[in-house]
């Protein structure tokens, strides 16, 4: 993708000089959560039980306030400087759709840590990758994820990439529009399966919105993707389908314990909202067929 001359957002905050670990539980919504829980032993050898946890939201512990010291990025940082331009877009892009429906929308910041850093929603591991901790608005990601995108998950290139900044974003679309208390107050009263299955419809439209973002975007700020690019993305979106990592890791697939989805559906709910530009076309909840 091409993003020469695109704004930077000043909503990223750099903490990793300041990172550091510390055993305490997150709890928030992360595109890599599933894949650590499955295959974490493997690539990066954190207990799966700690990552099962997660989850299945488990409790809380702290609600330590992000450092008001951060600054940003270094100039001269290749990929802080994409990620920022990245993030810079999604805020053009739903404040733009936040006021046509007579919405007003809050930018989130994003915070680069390294290895682990303490949020709102408890202590943030990069082994879950990138995450959205809706207590303090905040998406988290440590850089060395995109490395494993690329490597271990066979899914590179930049757009992948920004892809996954869209789906965290897009957790942020669903806290301001309610969404994510109201699935969090139905989980709650729902059967292990049930709650399940709400997170696969909530994860699903992440990715929708996440491909909302993308048509919008080279629409309204004249950035292009390249040929391969929406291939990556969709390549990124598969390759981290439920039933893709519990083939790969168990060699068994058992549906009732998905929590993002398939890999078909992750495709075709993020080429849905690429194809419609409007979030109207992601209710992942008014559909009886994923």
């Amino acid at each position: 993708m091409r993003m020469e001359g695109q704004d930077e957002s000043s909503n990223v905050e750099d903490a990793r000089a300041s990172s550091g670990f510390q055993f305490r539980p997150v709890h928030g919504i992360g595109l890599g959560t599933i894949a650590l829980a499955l295959i974490g032993g493997w690539i990066f050898g954190v207990n799966p039980l700690q990552i099962l946890g997660l989850i299945s939201g488990g409790s809380t512990t702290s609600t330590t306030a992000p450092d008001p010291s951060l600054s940003a990025p270094p100039a001269g940082d290749a990929q802080a400087h994409f990620v920022s331009q990245i993030l810079r877009s999604t805020e053009q892009v739903w404040t733009d759709v936040f006021r046509e429906q007579g919405r007003t929308y809050e930018d989130p910041k994003l915070v680069l840590f390294r290895d682990s850093y303490p949020t709102a929603c408890g202590q943030g591991e990069a082994a879950a990758g990138p995450f959205y901790c809706s207590r303090d608005r905040r998406v988290y990601l440590d850089l060395g994820f995109f490395d494993e995108l690329s490597r271990q998950l066979g899914a590179p290139g930049q757009f992948a990439q920004a892809y996954v900044i869209g789906h965290e974003v897009g957790h942020h679309v669903q806290n301001l529009l309610g969404i994510l208390d109201r699935v969090d107050r139905e989980r709650a009263q729902a059967s292990e399966a049930g709650s399940n299955a709400l997170s696969v419809r909530l994860e699903l439209q992440a990715d929708c919105l996440a491909g909302v973002w993308a048509t919008r975007s080279q629409q309204e700020q004249g950035w292009r993707l390249e040929p391969g690019d929406i291939e990556s993305a969709l390549n990124a979106a598969s390759k981290i389908g439920d039933d893709t990592l519990q083939r790969r890791t168990r060699g068994v697939v058992v549906p009732e314990s998905f929590t993002h989805g398939t890999s078909a559906q992750r495709v075709g709910w993020f080429r849905r909202g690429v194809d419609s530009a409007k979030i109207e076309g992601c209710d992942t909840f008014a559909t009886e067929s994923l």
